[in-house]
């Protein structure tokens, strides 16, 4: 058994796990799930720069989280970042900050890696399902389509630089967007998928994950509170999807915070991820897609466990 912390550091938030993991009996038990709203990519597609506030809002949150990590005497940490610190010109004093707040190396990881972690962490617990399977991870900065098998062998990824918080800057700028704003984004969406090496009509199953898809999940299941045990393994059809997109950008924000399930720090990029999600589907010959809450976050912690995973940290 091994107690490792694991950070995802992307566009929109930065998320903690401390998990206890036996290899051997491939069982995993998480023993804190803590995510904050950080929003380091805001500006980033437009300056190239993280912005100050960014960073400290992201070094506070570190700070909050190495407490937890202290109290449960891990044995290793692995910190990733994404999209966000992968553009920025500024991304050394992002990592000189967290390496002075973690004690361990911070890693940038480029698309390839970032696709091989989340296809790991999400195809963990599946049910049987018709192969080959495409992951569908949408983050804040950009979007990762992962084909692969069930016994973790990956096929094909691409790592494409459209996300909900890098569409929402650039077209998404009314309240509720228009429907121009709207088309604007569902073609930059269409070219991004156009020129992908990855096919999403591939697929034999489609996985879901990350807080777009769940959030979208929760609008579909019209639940009366974000709730992880429902929504994880849920079924939604392309139709839905679709429907709940729809009513998610014909809202002011305002009315997007107030809906039970969703997170405050969400309700402005919602729209733009779901255009992502709806658009993908479309591309796909399958009747419905399945929502999973394990996804990049669970990769990173099964990385550091695995034998001859690379050398990780302790604080």
């Amino acid at each position: 058994m091994t107690r490792v912390a694991a950070f995802d550091c992307g566009t929109n938030s930065l998320r903690l796990l401390v998990a206890d993991i036996d290899v051997a009996a491939r069982t995993r038990e998480d023993l804190v799930r803590e995510m904050r709203v950080v929003r380091l990519g805001q500006g980033v597609d437009s300056t190239g720069r993280i912005a100050d506030a960014s960073l400290q809002r992201v070094f506070t949150a570190v700070e909050e989280y190495m407490q937890i990590v202290r109290q449960h005497d891990v044995e290793a940490i692995r910190f990733c970042a994404t999209s966000a610190a992968r553009d920025a010109e500024n991304v050394e004093v992002f990592l000189s900050g967290i390496r002075d707040r973690t004690g361990v190396e911070p890693e940038v990881i480029d698309g390839d890696e970032e696709a091989r972690v989340s296809f790991q962490g999400s195809t963990r617990d599946l049910p049987p399902l018709a192969e080959p399977l495409l992951v569908i991870d949408i983050g804040g900065g950009s979007t990762e389509l992962i084909l692969g098998k069930a016994d973790g062998s990956i096929l094909a990824a691409k790592s494409l630089d459209i996300g909900s918080v890098r569409l929402n800057e650039r077209h998404l700028a009314g309240d509720p967007p228009t429907k121009d704003e709207i088309a604007e984004a569902v073609a930059d969406i269409d070219r991004a998928l156009d020129d992908c090496s990855v096919d999403p009509a591939d697929a034999g199953a489609v996985i879901g994950v990350a807080g777009t898809v769940t959030t979208i999940a929760a609008a579909v299941l019209d639940l009366p509170s974000y709730d992880s045990i429902v929504i994880h393994h849920s079924v939604l059809r392309p139709d839905s999807v679709q429907g709940a997109v729809m009513r998610l950008l014909s809202m002011v924000i305002e009315q997007r915070k107030a809906l039970p399930y969703m997170h405050p720090g969400r309700a402005d990029v919602i729209g733009a991820g779901g255009l992502i999600l709806e658009r993908i589907l479309r591309r796909t010959t399958v009747d419905s897609m399945l929502v999973s809450e394990h996804d990049i976050l669970d990769g990173i912690a099964w990385s550091v466990a695995l034998p001859g995973a690379p050398a990780a940290g302790k604080d």
